[in-house]
């Protein structure tokens, strides 16, 4: 047997790593952190218990590796709505990026859903405040970027925070449901997500 390279042994290393890490959303989105244990997240891969211990010490360090990706993502995710350009071009951008994610049925969903579960239950303790500051950014951005489309007249009247409130709750919504229902949840509308904003016809 020919020994593999170190390109090779890096590659595998990687492919096992993302492997874990998708099934351990999978698992943590749909039974919750509590209820997960790392033999779950093994089943779910396709590999063996040890595999994954060779890769993360504990499920908490697991959970630690996908919250510093969330952390990473919504920081990513405030810089870009920070950047100068049409508000309401930009909102749609957001949006339909968002619900092609949930569209392509690539994890995204669970991905949202398990973040959202750790921060509204703290579960594990901390969660929440290791990504408050990631939210309040990309929070602030959003509710400046709707400030911006207010004064041109793209966006209706109202309290920019609170807009901004009722639009990630929305998404929320839609998120739960499509991981709940999974095929059998209506595909999101954009048009219909951006009525927050518009004001258009309910």
């Amino acid at each position: 047997m020919v020994p593999r390279t170190t390109e090779q042994n890096e590659a595998l290393r990687s492919a096992t790593r993302s492997a874990v890490e998708t099934a351990a959303v999978r698992v943590f989105a749909h039974r919750g952190f509590a209820a997960t244990n790392m033999r779950q997240i093994a089943v779910e891969a396709g590999i063996s218990t040890g595999s994954i211990y060779r890769h993360y010490a504990s499920k908490e360090a697991l959970f630690d590796e996908l919250i510093d990706q969330a952390s990473r993502g919504l920081g990513a995710a405030a810089a870009q709505l920070s950047t100068e350009g049409d508000p309401i071009s930009m909102i749609r951008s957001f949006t339909e990026v968002y619900v092609a994610d949930l569209a392509a049925d690539n994890g995204a969903a669970e991905f949202y859903m398990m973040i959202n579960q750790g921060v509204t239950t703290d579960t594990p303790e901390g969660t929440s405040s290791r990504l408050a500051a990631s939210q309040r950014t990309i929070w602030r951005a959003f509710a400046s970027l709707i400030a911006r489309g207010q004064a041109k007249g793209q966006i209706a009247e109202g309290d920019s925070t609170r807009l901004t409130a009722h639009y990630f709750a929305m998404l929320t919504g839609i998120t739960t449901l499509h991981v709940a229902l999974g095929e059998e949840s209506a595909e999101p509308d954009v048009d219909l997500i951006l009525r927050v904003f518009t004001g258009g016809p309910r």
